[in-house]
């Protein structure tokens, strides 16, 4: 039985991979997209629980992707986590500002992102 489900949008086949095995494994089902497009048409139709973001990306980077969704009636509500080897302090807080509810940087241990997963899912 899934945990819920989760969107996960990278254009990096390998981090795409290693998320997807990582939490596949904590009992999540989860969805891939390759870009910001894909992304809007998929967190419309599936309503995942939670969307994991990269920032850059092709068609729309992961910022305007997160405004939109935080603009969209029917994805408002979806916890969006960027995900980004883009570490500066200011690219976080542009994150945060356009809606995102937590922020990942890139590389990261992948029992320490299950670990922020499994406490994101526990306070829903």
């Amino acid at each position: 039985m899934s945990k819920g489900k989760i969107l996960v949008v990278d254009d990096e086949p390998d981090i795409s991979n290693l998320i997807k095995f990582t939490l596949e494994r904590r009992g999540y089902k989860i969805i891939l997209a390759k870009n910001g497009q894909d992304a809007m048409n998929i967190a419309k139709k599936e309503q995942p629980k939670l969307i994991l973001l990269d920032v850059i990306m092709p068609v729309i980077n992961g910022y305007e992707v997160c405004r939109l969704l935080k603009e969209c009636a029917e994805t408002k509500d979806i916890p969006v986590i960027m995900l980004s080897g883009k570490t500066q302090k200011t690219e976080i807080e542009h994150g945060l500002k356009v809606g995102a509810n937590n922020y990942i940087c890139k590389p990261f241990s992948p029992k320490e992102f299950a670990n922020t997963i499994e406490e994101i899912f526990s306070k829903n």
